[in-house]
């Protein structure tokens, strides 16, 4: 899951007052954004701040690219590191970019921080990031920036005005799924709330959201909430739980996780109903679905590593390009994903043991014009093409 979303912290008095006379700017740049965007931030908690980049002048082609993980353990990071390597080896061909390294900190942030050290020793052009930390990373980041270096995070904000943050806005994740769930239960219905780790950050954005929409739909009652730890085994061992503690009807389930295959399934060998189910779309819960088309039944969204890395890609590559953004946090919205559309997503290599396997949208979930309103002086992302993203079953 995702990286924690903390706020951004001032350092001194004269850092206040700077930010305070920047807030209009900030609030016009939101206002002027399409549509699309400018819902992201509705309730973002994420602290907006102008770019600390709009006067950034591009170090010399061919560039150095670093990227620092903090983890490398699950098949969705992986996922990511591999899509930004294709990307940039596509500028490595053409001779925009010399190098591509990678650095992995295995969650310690104090290695994390070393590592990006070093790549300001080794004069990268860029860093990118998935970071480890929101606050941890900061003086290392300011570093980066002291030297020349844009530090720009993906999956999880970091409180330094240095950084641009690629992000997306959870509360409005919570806040989208359940009004889902209401608009296909027009006249009602009850909802077991399966949630990540207790207490984390951002499954507290989340419910936040999922509570604001449920607030507005009298119709809709939690028949419970528990914890799935947004993982496969603690969420089908908590959703039979609640199943066998629970005999009334249960209508839909409202989850944020990637999990929603076993939610299915707990469900179909308790006997019940199918309900309908939100999260995030997953290879194995389309191959599912297509395998047991009447014991699923989805309305989410798609938190997918390709587009992470695509969208860190398209921004890193505008800001060496010379473009200016206009803001230190990105929001980038989730693609939904609707039960009619399951067909679309679905792939041929996709089966219920498909966890390593993740969907590729139809199309671009972010459209450059869109990517355009970010930037000052905005043109068209160098070596991006959305046609030429390989399938969700290319080896």
């Amino acid at each position: 899951m995702n990286s924690l979303i903390r706020g951004l912290m001032a350092a001194t008095a004269l850092a206040s007052l700077t930010t305070i006379a920047c807030a209009q700017d900030v609030s016009g740049v939101i206002a002027g954004l399409p549509t699309e965007l400018k819902a992201q931030y509705d309730g973002a908690p994420q602290k907006m701040l102008p770019s600390a980049w709009d006067n950034f002048t591009p170090p010399p082609k061919p560039w150095k690219w670093c990227h620092s993980e903090s983890y490398q353990g699950n098949p969705w990071r992986v996922t990511v590191t591999k899509e930004l390597k294709r990307l940039v080896d596509g500028l490595i061909a053409d001779g925009t970019v010399a190098s591509f390294e990678v650095s992995d900190s295995n969650n310690d942030a104090s290695q994390q921080i070393n590592q990006i050290r070093a790549f300001i020793d080794k004069k990268c052009s860029i860093i990118t990031s998935i970071p480890g930390s929101a606050t941890a990373l900061d003086d290392a980041i300011d570093a980066a920036a002291k030297a020349g270096i844009p530090f720009i995070t993906a999956a999880g904000s970091v409180t330094s005005p240095n950084a641009i943050n690629v992000d997306s806005n959870y509360a409005r994740w919570g806040y989208d799924m359940m009004t889902a769930i209401g608009k296909a239960m027009p006249d009602g219905g009850s909802v077991l709330l399966v949630e990540g780790i207790a207490g984390h950050p951002i499954v507290v954005q989340e419910r936040q959201g999922g509570d604001k929409a449920l607030a507005e739909n009298s119709k809709l009652k939690v028949s419970r909430s528990v914890n799935g730890n947004w993982t496969a085994n603690v969420t089908k061992t908590a959703v039979l739980q609640a199943i066998a503690t629970n005999p009334a009807p249960i209508d839909a389930v409202w989850t944020t996780g990637s999990e929603s295959r076993v939610v299915a399934e707990a469900f179909a060998e308790a006997g019940r109903p199918a309900p309908l189910i939100t999260g995030s779309i997953t290879g194995d819960a389309l191959g599912y679905w297509k395998a047991n088309p009447d014991k699923y039944r989805f309305e989410g969204h798609a938190v997918l590593p390709h587009w992470t890395a695509e969208t860190l890609f398209r921004v890193g590559v505008r800001m060496l390009d010379g473009q200016k953004p206009k803001l230190n946090t990105l929001l980038i919205p989730i693609p939904p994903v609707h039960n009619a559309d399951l067909g679309a997503w679905y792939k041929d290599c996709m089966t219920p043991d498909a966890v390593s396997i993740f969907p590729v949208p139809p199309k671009d979930p972010m459209p450059e014009e869109w990517l355009d309103a970010y930037f000052a002086n905005p043109a068209p992302t160098k070596g991006w093409d959305y046609s030429k993203v390989p399938d969700a079953c290319a080896k």
